[in-house]
């Protein structure tokens, strides 16, 4: 008997028939169902502060009275409904605290990554999650991976400053056009302004070179870096220490918390890592990768939880194992967003039910490449969380790297560390002087 003829990839692609169709309907699957936060507002804004998404079927339990009852919960694509524990009556007025039930809390589905063992090869840690391994390159310096990274923005202001200051005397508009070039890199008005006023005192009609106008640079650069080049410190005293960490979409919070806890771990801390941001999926196995590179147990939930309970029960885990520092994910938000940014106040609230000082440092991770925009970043994120320190990603990938001598002018907030590239030792400490000495394309002192 002949077999059956199939319609082939090609067929199926676009749309042909299969045998016995009797309908005409395509081969194609249905469509995937749509997001559970399709439509839905952004954020719960709070009157239950810790709500928790029902079990996946097959670790369900029997529904028990003891579940905060109340929240306002939607329910999980494919997740079948059930019951609100105990009766109408019983329930909590709206905005009550869910958290006074204590004990009566129960915990979601929220498991540590099994059987986590430390990876210590380069090797594994230069695997990439999406690319699988590849050969570690030849190890450089961070001075070398510094100037490199810094390459696109000392390039561009040297050729401003060498095209300015060749074979010609000082005056007010080449001072004018060298502020403009500052502008121009995010060094901000108030920095470039200070710069040029440096580079023409007392040479008014005279000649300068351009490497003197450079190292007059890195000097007014270096002295606006300096208070704020605070490094990250860790308090013993406070088991768990939490960070948390905030941002917009893209700014590369999720590789900077992995980075962090391999730093952390090679201090010879133990750390937790909880994956809170819940409504991509991409970012939660993003975060399980460090976890087996570094092994470092990583706490999650089903995507959708709710951030701020899965927030509080990494807390409580953490707590109960006696980790030394609990790093916290949390969902890319615009910081125009007013729903997102009041899931951001949520999270920090219900920390502090368990700990009233937690989180005990909030950094916020600013993308280069967005220029000035980081400056409304930082303005808006601090409205909604403690933001206590930052970390600048991405400045090999930007012409404008002066943006950080304006976020320092602006606001004083301490950095404490700056990356320049994907890898894991592409984030280190920040310290003012290598810095400027890079920006304004010189050697190493």
């Amino acid at each position: 008997m002949a077999s059956e003829d199939k319609p082939g990839w090609f067929g199926r692609l676009f749309g042909r028939k299969g045998q016995g169709d009797e309908k005409g309907e395509s081969d194609l699957p249905a469509e995937a169902p749509a997001s559970p936060s399709e439509g839905q507002p952004d954020f719960a804004t709070g009157a239950e502060d810790v709500a928790h998404v029902p079990l996946p079927p097959e670790e369900a339990e029997p529904p028990v009275a003891d579940v905060v009852e109340g929240a306002d919960l939607q329910p999980i694509a494919g997740e079948p409904e059930r019951p609100p524990a105990g009766t109408a009556g019983d329930a909590p007025e709206h905005g009550a605290d869910p958290v006074d039930a204590g004990d009566a809390v129960r915990a979601p589905a929220i498991e540590p990554v099994p059987d986590i063992q430390p990876v210590d090869s380069a090797a594994a840690l230069a695997h990439d999650a999406d690319a699988g391994p590849h050969r570690e390159p030849e190890a450089k310096g961070w001075w070398t991976r510094l100037t490199s990274g810094m390459k696109r923005t000392s390039s561009a202001l040297s050729e401003r400053v060498t095209g300015l200051f060749t074979k010609r005397k000082l005056d007010a508009t080449t001072l004018e056009d060298l502020e403009d070039a500052l502008i121009q890199a995010d060094f901000g008005l108030e920095t470039a302004m200070r710069i040029s006023e440096a580079v023409g005192k007392g040479r008014y009609e005279k000649g300068i070179s351009p490497d003197e106008v450079r190292a007059i640079l890195a000097t007014e650069v270096e002295r606006a870096l300096e208070p704020v080049a605070v490094p990250l410190a860790i308090d013993s005293a406070k088991k768990p220490f939490v960070i948390l960490t905030v941002g917009v979409n893209g700014a590369g919070k999720t590789t900077t918390l992995g980075k962090l806890a391999s730093k952390l771990r090679a201090e010879g801390r133990t750390v937790m890592l909880a994956a809170g941001d819940t409504f991509r999926a991409a970012a939660v196995e993003q975060l399980k990768v460090w976890g087996v590179r570094t092994g470092t147990p990583v706490v999650s939930g089903a995507q959708g939880a709710d951030a701020a309970g899965l927030a509080f029960d990494a807390l409580k885990q953490a707590s109960a194992a006696g980790t030394d520092v609990l790093l916290i994910d949390t969902a890319g938000r615009l910081q125009n967003k007013a729903g997102l940014m009041a899931e951001l106040e949520k999270i920090v609230r219900v920390l502090r039910k368990q700990d009233p000082e937690a989180p005990h440092a909030t950094i916020l991770v600013l993308d280069a490449t967005v220029g000035q925009n980081a400056i409304s970043q930082v303005e808006l994120f601090s409205q909604a969380a403690p933001v206590s320190g930052l970390v600048m990603t991405k400045l090999d990938g930007t012409a404008r790297g002066g943006i950080l001598v304006a976020l320092a002018a602006k606001f004083g907030l301490p950095v404490h560390f700056i990356g320049v590239g994907e890898g894991v030792e592409d984030l280190e400490p920040f310290a003012a002087r290598d810095f400027a000495r890079a920006i304004a394309g010189l050697e190493k002192d």
